[in-house]
């Protein structure tokens, strides 16, 4: 049985700034040496060159191990940045930890659990297609296994992080006799988190197996649970699972829900009481009584260049991209319902949630 989950939510002051987490370690809330997964935002251009990803990345791991937890174990644990903070996003980290047993009461409920695993090595020519599909779903399995969970009903968060296409890796892929999805390197973040996210509903079983002409083509296929992000810093899927499992025990909770579309708060509120609190039938955010850990988005601009019948511009627009226009609305419609920006908004929301949706989970301190 894995052990018990603290997870506490921190401001990240600065690209380079891991104090608050220094200070969850001073004060005792969390033990370095049993941080088992980091899941935040950076403020960078959420692109293929956001370095600010490896920055935190480095800060992260080195408070860590001057915090007294081996080096060689600082280095395997899943840190999964997603860069851009566009809109009133603001920079954060959500740190999960394992909690000494000695320290937990043993309970019968579900409670919040967590499992990582590593896929095997994605080769360039995997990305978006049935190498990359299959590889993921594997890890899932054994992450959701390292989890205690035994049933996918009770998966409500699969964040992975996976590699994209550069120039060299499409150049080395080339070198070998091999094609690539896209040469697009931008193009290929939303590539590489749409195959992702199509491993984890296999693995899951929302979906049989699909053809690689599937991929970022046939958006009926998707994971409700699903939560992709892709970058250069990694050459293998990351996987965290996060669900709930008999016997943990602990304080916390997960659900999830989805959103119909880039203005769908309900799908936010749907989630939440998923997670197990209790919400009048017109919730305001004074309801959440500071219950709410933090809330996990993906999100995606509809291929219609509409939301609820109205036309916008984001697909048209050749002066900012519309993976920042998109995160952004999405962003302040989750902080009007959180009352909190320091919300984890995710652009790229291919084969994750529906067409112009996307998945909502949300972690509940339920004392």
């Amino acid at each position: 049985m894995p052990d018990a989950i603290e997870v506490r939510k921190v401001p990240i002051h600065s690209v380079a700034d891991a104090s608050e987490l220094a200070t969850l370690i001073d004060d005792g809330v969390l033990h370095a040496d049993r941080v088992v997964a980091i899941i935040g935002k950076t403020e960078g251009n959420g692109g293929v060159n956001d370095y600010t990803r490896i920055i935190a990345d480095r800060a992260f791991r080195e408070v860590l191990v001057e915090k007294g937890a081996a080096p060689e174990k600082v280095k395997d644990i899943p840190i999964v940045w997603s860069g851009g903070t566009d809109g009133v996003i603001s920079p954060h980290a959500t740190i999960f930890a394992t909690v000494p047993p000695e320290d937990v009461t043993p309970s019968d409920d579900k409670r919040l659990s967590v499992g990582y695993a590593m896929s095997e090595v994605l080769l360039p020519e995997d990305i978006g297609r049935a190498g990359m599909i299959t590889k993921v779903a594997d890890a899932v399995k054994v992450a959701m296994e390292r989890a205690g969970i035994t049933d996918v009903a009770d998966v409500h968060y699969v964040q992975t992080k996976t590699p994209l296409l550069t120039l060299s890796t499409i150049a080395d892929a080339k070198s070998r006799g091999e094609t690539v999805f896209t040469e697009d390197t931008l193009h290929s973040m939303d590539v590489s988190n749409g195959g992702t996210a199509l491993g984890i509903a296999v693995a899951l079983g929302e979906i049989e197996m699909p053809d690689d002409a599937d991929v970022l083509k046939d958006r009926t296929l998707f994971s409700s649970v699903a939560s992709c992000s892709s970058g250069v810093e990694l050459d293998r899927a990351q996987v965290v699972v996060v669900g709930n499992a008999h016997g943990v025990g602990g304080r916390y909770r997960i659900g999830h829900s989805v959103m119909d579309d880039a203005l769908d708060a309900d799908g936010i509120w749907d989630a939440i009481r998923d997670a197990g609190l209790e919400l009048p039938e017109r919730p305001h955010t004074s309801d959440l009584s500071d219950r709410l850990v933090n809330v996990f988005l993906k999100c995606e601009t509809s291929s219609d260049g509409k939301v609820r019948g109205r036309r916008n511009a984001m697909l048209d627009d050749s002066d900012v991209h519309w993976h920042r226009q998109i995160k952004a609305a999405v962003g302040g419609v989750t902080a009007a319902v959180t009352g909190d920006p320091a919300c984890f908004v995710s652009v790229s929301a291919a084969h994750q949630g529906p067409e112009g949706g996307g998945p909502v989970a949300a972690i509940v301190d339920l004392g």
